[in-house]
């Protein structure tokens, strides 16, 4: 079963595909990924792309959805995080897994947007080794300072409250659309899992999910 991930900065998306991946072989696809690599090659599509990214425009929608297609004829399930963002993008994702055969349900990290705040907010980083810590959950031994060099915590820009708070409520307005899309009684393909559980915990709402715990009631 293919997934497509739904959820917040910061709600575990990238450490639950990694423990999918080891454990059911999934390839996580980043779009992103798919993007630079095929600009980095030269490829038809990559030079086709970079025209628009030279000229600062977005590149639509059907030419990500075409560097998209290779990426699944390669066997086995994938996850898809950061894509789709609308719903016309879901929408041709459907028309492109349907060709391909490849069914997929969308997963949505459920959380409480405080508690998500609260997390990322006390995360502070060692920026040459890329350590993290925070300050309730996995507090440094001394704090301020990394346990293994002793030199001096930041806290990222994007760990700040106000970055926080903006990222969440643009997450918010692109995603809801998507949510009650996947929602809808003609598709009902989203599934919800505790994303504020232990990291174990949800791994194993995903492990109920894909080995076919997949209920109406859209819970894991």
């Amino acid at each position: 079963m293919n997934l497509i991930f739904l959820g917040p900065p910061g709600a575990g998306k990238g450490t639950q595909a990694k423990a999918l991946e080891e454990r059911f072989g999934y390839r996580q696809i980043s779009t992103g990924d798919i993007l630079r690599a095929n600009v980095r090659e030269g490829s038809p599509l990559g030079v086709e792309a970079k025209d628009y990214m030279d000229r600062g425009a977005l590149v639509p929608d059907e030419l990500i959805i075409r560097m998209m297609e290779p990426v699944l004829d390669e066997p086995g399930d994938v996850i898809l995080d950061g894509f789709p963002r609308t719903v016309a993008q879901a929408e041709a994702l459907d028309d492109l897994l349907r060709r391909k055969n490849k069914p997929a349900i969308a997963v949505l990290f459920d959380v409480d947007k405080a508690a998500l705040t609260d997390r990322l907010t006390g995360r502070w980083t060692h920026s040459a080794s890329g350590r993290t810590y925070h300050v309730r959950h996995n507090p440094p031994q001394t704090a301020g300072v990394d346990d293994v060099t002793g030199e001096p915590l930041i806290q990222r820009p994007d760990d700040q409250e106000e970055t926080i708070r903006t990222r969440l409520a643009v997450y918010e307005d692109q995603t809801s659309p998507l949510i009650a899309y996947y929602a809808h009684p003609a598709n009902h393909r989203l599934a919800r899992v505790d994303a504020l559980a232990p990291i174990d915990a949800v791994t194993a709402q995903l492990t109920k999910l894909v080995t076919g715990g997949f209920g109406k009631d859209g819970a894991a």
